[in-house]
């Protein structure tokens, strides 16, 4: 009697896990596809690939950034995101704006959400000087049939 159930419980720890080892890798995977995601986005942003920028973005996103209206939802949060940054960056003589990201201070997926945290650096040329300004950037992101897109964006200067 003894013998069986060591052997009953035996069994049922390495199926635990072996449930467990399996699950590790998705999550490693969803996280290493949702930090591309994020890193991709910057990218496109900082060559200013608004077509790609905004096929990066869910249906419905909000996008909340320093600069005046100073949110942006909808299906159209992306494309006016874009326009007014453009416009702000004309007003006060920014160019060669660039967001350059440091390491992730938090990446959590559950399922088909992502909460992503990162310090950024943000350099442009303001009226012929060179500025550099620190931020945090969280971004949210879902997942659908067609992959991870961004569902959020937060933008707070330090």
């Amino acid at each position: 009697m003894k013998s069986n159930f060591t052997s009953t419980l035996l069994l049922c720890a390495s199926g635990v896990v072996a449930v467990l080892a399996s699950a590790a890798p998705a999550q490693a995977s969803d996280k290493t596809d949702v930090v591309a995601v994020v890193k991709k986005f910057t990218a496109d942003y900082n060559k200013g690939d608004t077509k790609a920028v905004i096929g990066a973005c869910a249906a419905q996103a909000v996008i909340v950034d320093d600069f005046a209206p100073y949110v942006w939802q909808g299906a159209s949060a992306c494309s006016d995101w874009l326009a007014a940054d453009a416009a702000n960056n004309q007003q006060i003589g920014s160019t060669n704006g660039k967001i350059l990201l440091g390491k992730a201070l938090h990446v959590d997926v559950t399922g088909d959400h992502a909460y992503v945290v990162v310090p950024v650096k943000y350099s442009d040329v303001e009226k012929g000087k060179k500025t550099v300004q620190s931020a945090v950037w969280t971004l949210t992101l879902g997942k659908s049939a067609s992959g991870w897109s961004i569902a959020g964006t937060a933008w707070a200067d330090r």
